[in-house]
């Protein structure tokens, strides 16, 4: 009688730990906008008038559009976790897909703001700018600084989402060691999340060590589902604060 053995390759799992060590680097992110925020305050109650001007030159509706944007991508990517714990790999694809567009607008979008802004000589250090008040100088100045910082993270989560999307649609795959295989067997790659078994009467096998890699559903659920957790937490934490950043410069007037 043909028997099979299948010994799962041991991988040390601790996805408490990542969870947690996940919240302690957001815990990190936030500590550095709330300095900014700080110096934002600071300089706002010194510069009032001048604060209040320079949101009023921005582009509202831009930053209005920007911010639904973002918003709509924390739910695509809020759908994108509960599609993969439902073991459902295709919409989990399309909606990360959805929400690395949204992301990706976002950054066009900023681009768009950022250049008609260059464009008039609006920039820190520029002969325009020198010009006009010191308070206003330190508004753009902080614009730009706090601005461009989230469009960093921004990029940043876009690459981080990419590689998700990769690993989503790839499928996870693990190793087992399959012992003790009789005659007139030998294994195959099954189609349906399984190893085959196909007989040869031709041949006879009388011992095979095989290592097959073979996909689970065990590791969606699993493995994969901590790091799809784990992004989306850091793309909840950047349109947390661009929901913070759009009042604070465009909605002060």
């Amino acid at each position: 009688m043909n028997t099979a053995v299948e010994t799962p390759v041991h991988t040390h799992k601790d996805h408490e730990g990542a969870r947690i060590g996940m919240w302690l680097f957001l815990f990190t992110e936030v500590l550095l906008f709330g300095g900014l925020f700080l110096l934002y305050a600071v300089y706002r109650s010194k510069f009032p008038a001048d604060f209040h001007y320079g949101a009023s030159t921005l582009d509202t509706f831009m930053g209005t559009f920007n911010t639904i944007i973002l918003l709509t991508s924390s739910l695509t990517m809020v759908l994108a976790c509960a599609s993969l714990e439902r073991r459902n790999r295709r919409n989990a694809s399309i909606f990360l897909s959805i929400t690395i567009l949204f992301g990706i607008f976002f950054l066009v979008n900023k681009y768009i703001e950022w250049s008609a802004k260059i464009h008039h000589g609006i920039y820190p250090n520029s002969e325009i700018l020198q010009t006009h008040t010191p308070g206003e100088s330190v508004f753009y100045s902080l614009y730009y600084l706090m601005t461009g910082l989230h469009g960093i993270h921004i990029i940043i989560g876009l690459i981080l989402l990419g590689v998700m999307l990769y690993h989503v649609r790839r499928y996870p795959r693990r190793k087992v060691q399959l012992t003790n295989v009789g005659t007139n067997a030998v294994g195959i790659f099954g189609t349906n999340d399984e190893t085959l078994w196909r007989h040869k009467e031709e041949e006879t096998v009388e011992t095979m060590n095989l290592e097959l890699v073979y996909r689970s559903n065990e590791d969606i659920t699993d493995t994969l589902m901590i790091k799809l957790e784990n992004s989306g937490l850091y793309w909840h934490l950047v349109d947390v604060i661009w929901i913070f950043l759009f009042p604070l410069f465009y909605l002060i007037t």
